[in-house]
């Protein structure tokens, strides 16, 4: 018996063992997001509390001093005016900035914060030294007041602890005026019982319609309540008063779109407790888990941050947009109750590219509900968004780019929606006679002395409608694949053969004089969007054959890249500066031009995808401040790294297929469904070993320079062996599958 006993309390001594190093050394991939990646210079990145997709993003506002505030923080100010609960990230314009909260001591100040007057109202300044931000948390000190702010979140609430210094009196501000760029049309605010507070406050700003309902409730009963500005006006603020603080007050606010006892109930349903170390315990455990949905493993200390700080951007935006009980408030200004998660603020010009794509790889479940939202939008305002901010269509950016989305979904095997009526959507949006539609179907190119942006217009329509013809046929619909595969080739009627360039005309058809290929500010530009004529010569990912075809064959073509990549230009002291990150005439900053450096493949040079590839891999990310080369676009910056250190890129999403580059990493494994997993092994990777040698595809040669959407989903393994000189002559890849 004593051997017995003692066996078994080895056998229990090596289990623990066991167990406790396998939790010891289990990733913690929330330890390898650097947050402070893009708060600065332009990229706009929001930095806060937040949980994956969540309808609050709690973070601290600076003063807004311009273009480089956009996310309501920038790294390199020293004042905070308060935190509010809604933000955007990496957009090139401002707004929200909802319910602006700021905890104080001394006497009480309800002015508005300007670089004139910064002590109107209570700001302090902060050091970056006394502040901590991880996914999920952030806390700094309020140096003015010597007031502790940690702040967390769930989906629908924002969780506040302030400690405030003892023995003083303690304030707390609700501003409802102030916003990030936006003006307040509407503000209430009133106290429903000794610790619950109600109120909303309506804006105009880059959506101009704009409705948010509150809820805030306290952990200390209010001693003193005042309210400034009048009942219902635009400037209402309410300052809390307690004449000796109780050490930490916590506060817990709620957010809807459709009514404060909607904000109350999500707080109940969410956050039931005054537990703050579990909610943040819980938000890590969120993005922990999503962040762990790709696993990488490389020597590169500083490419693993870049890398999973790009992944925690993927998943800031797009925002849910209903309550715990699935009410929201649409676009046609009724609330509706989904039987889905709804969402908000679609970037879709700058994600349908690389953002959404990845989305149908390691967001399965949340796709559906994305496409579903998407068709909510089209039967409450009678088209696919374009670019949709809290309930309103802003109409921004030139496209429609909603139908690529809808379509890539059904495309990659997508049914968790009303196939007919994604169909019905996606033909109806592009058959509109808005913004220049009515001449694609009159004389099949909109005149630029018609219409603004006319080229950029009519190359997006293009994209658009080379991803509906894929669906109709794949749905059967020979007609509806014929007349869109048609209207996908109509980019050519904008190609001037003199110059070598796509151009605007007008009705007569004659060119616009005011012509100059590189160029970024107006009125050479006027018929481009962000970009001149050399950066749009490469928007046809659906017809990449044709485009060589038009510019020459596969030699010419190459060589015309080449000179893209090296031409270099005086710079325009007036070009948008979101034309950024340059190289040549190759802007990575500016979102049409992403799938460029994959282009190569098409013409079978491959390697020279590789070369560009690896190049803004390295160069053009950095574990830094600044270390995004333009705006973070609510995502897409990020995907395309994700993508790209993966070593392959959706060059035209709906195709299904993704063309390779250059892998950045020494392994990675992808969580599918059903516990499957794509692993990426890559043989003989280093700085100088960039091109691909040959391909292994489940044991097997593969001798093509694209993988499949369809054979990452069946799960398996590809390994990549690199070289440091141009490798295996790989097959074409294909703009139809």
């Amino acid at each position: 018996m004593k051997g017995s006993w003692y066996s078994f309390k080895n056998i229990v001594a090596v289990l623990c063992f066991v167990l406790f190093h396998s939790f010891s050394f289990a990733q913690h991939y929330t330890d390898l997001v650097n947050p402070y990646i893009g708060t600065a210079g332009h990229a706009h990145v929001f930095l806060g509390a937040n949980v994956p997709f969540g309808a609050v993003q709690l973070g601290p506002d600076n003063i807004f001093r311009g273009w480089d505030w956009c996310s309501g923080y920038n790294y390199t100010d020293s004042i905070i005016k308060g935190f509010s609960h809604t933000h955007l990230s990496g957009t090139g314009m401002p707004d929200l900035g909802d319910v602006l909260i700021m905890p104080f001591t001394g006497p009480v100040k309800t002015g508005k914060v300007t670089l004139e007057e910064p002590t109107a109202g209570p700001s302090s300044h902060f050091s970056h030294k006394k502040e901590k931000v991880q996914p999920g948390y952030y806390a700094v000190t309020l140096d003015d007041y010597n007031i502790q702010v940690q702040l967390t979140a769930t989906e629908r609430v924002g969780f506040h602890q302030y400690q405030f210094p003892a023995g003083e009196a303690a304030h707390i501000l609700i501003d409802l005026k102030d916003g990030i760029g936006d003006k307040a049309t509407a503000t209430w605010l009133e106290k429903a019982d000794d610790s619950t507070l109600y109120g909303y406050r309506f804006s105009k700003g880059w959506a101009p319609d704009q409705r948010l309902y509150f809820a805030i409730r306290l952990s200390a009963p209010i001693q003193q309540f005042n309210v400034y500005g009048a009942a219902k006006s635009d400037s209402m603020k309410g300052i809390l008063g307690f004449a000796k603080a109780p050490g930490t007050i916590m506060l817990k606010v709620g957010i809807s779109p459709v009514s404060s006892a909607n904000a109350l109930a999500n707080i109940n349903a969410e956050i039931p407790h005054w537990n703050f170390a579990k909610v943040k315990q819980d938000a890590d455990a969120k993005w922990n888990k999503e962040l762990g949905k790709i696993a990488i493993d490389t020597k590169d200390a500083e490419a693993k941050k870049i890398f999973y700080t790009s992944l925690y951007h993927t998943m800031i935006d797009p925002a849910l947009f209903n309550d715990a009980n699935g009410e929201y408030w649409g676009p046609d200004k009724q609330t509706h109750k989904a039987t889905f998660q709804n969402y908000t603020i679609f970037s879709l010009w700058d994600t349908y590219r690389a953002l959404n794509p990845l989305y149908t790889i390691i967001q399965p479940e949340r796709v559906n509900d994305m496409v579903n939202t998407m068709l909510a939008i089209y039967q409450q305002q009678g088209k696919l968004p374009i670019w949709h901010l809290a309930g309103n269509e802003t109409n921004l950016m030139p496209g429609m780019s909603g139908v690529q989305i809808v379509a890539e979904a059904y495309l990659k095997g997508y049914r968790g929606f009303d196939t007919a009526l994604a169909f019905e959507a996606v033909q109806h949006t592009s058959l509109r006679d808005e913004f220049g539609l009515n001449y694609v179907k009159s004389i099949t190119y909109i005149p630029n002395n018609k219409v603004q942006e006319s080229v950029a217009k009519a190359m997006e329509y293009c994209i658009s409608d080379g991803s509906i013809a894929l669906m109709a046929k794949q749905m059967g619909k020979a007609d509806d694949a014929a007349l869109f595969t048609k209207r996908s080739h109509y980019y050519r009627n904008y190609f001037d053969s003199t110059t070598r360039f796509f151009r605007g005309k007008n009705e007569q058809g004659e060119w616009n004089q005011s012509f100059a290929p590189g160029r970024t500010s107006h009125p050479w530009i006027d018929d481009y969007c962000e970009g001149n004529a050399w950066q749009y010569t490469w928007l046809v990912p659906q017809d990449v054959e044709g485009l060589i075809k038009l510019l020459g064959g596969d030699t010419a073509f190459v060589n015309r890249l080449d000179e893209f990549f090296k031409l270099k230009i005086e710079f325009d002291p007036k070009s948008p500066p979101d034309i950024s990150g340059m190289i040549g005439q190759y802007a990575h900053g500016n979102e049409p031009g992403h799938h460029t450096t994959y282009l190569y493949a098409y013409a079978g040079q491959q390697w020279k995808t590789a070369e560009k590839v690896r190049y803004i891999l390295k160069n053009l990310y950095a574990n830094t401040t600044d270390g995004i080369s333009g705006n973070e676009d609510c995502g897409q910056m990020s995907a395309w790294y994700i993508f790209s250190s993966l070593g392959f890129y959706p060059v035209f999403p709906a195709s299904g297929a993704y063309v390779l580059g250059s892998p950045l990493f020494d392994k990675a494994t992808i969580q599918l469904p059903n516990k499957k997993t794509f692993s990426l092994k890559v043989e003989q990777n280093s700085p100088k070993n960039i091109y691909i040698q040959r391909v292994i595809l489940n044991g097997k040669p593969w001798p093509h320079s694209y993988i499949t959407h369809q054979q990452i989903r069946n799960g398996g393994t590809m390994t990549i062996v690199m070289g440091a000189k141009p490798g295996a002559q790989l097959d074409k890849p294909r703009s139809e599958y």
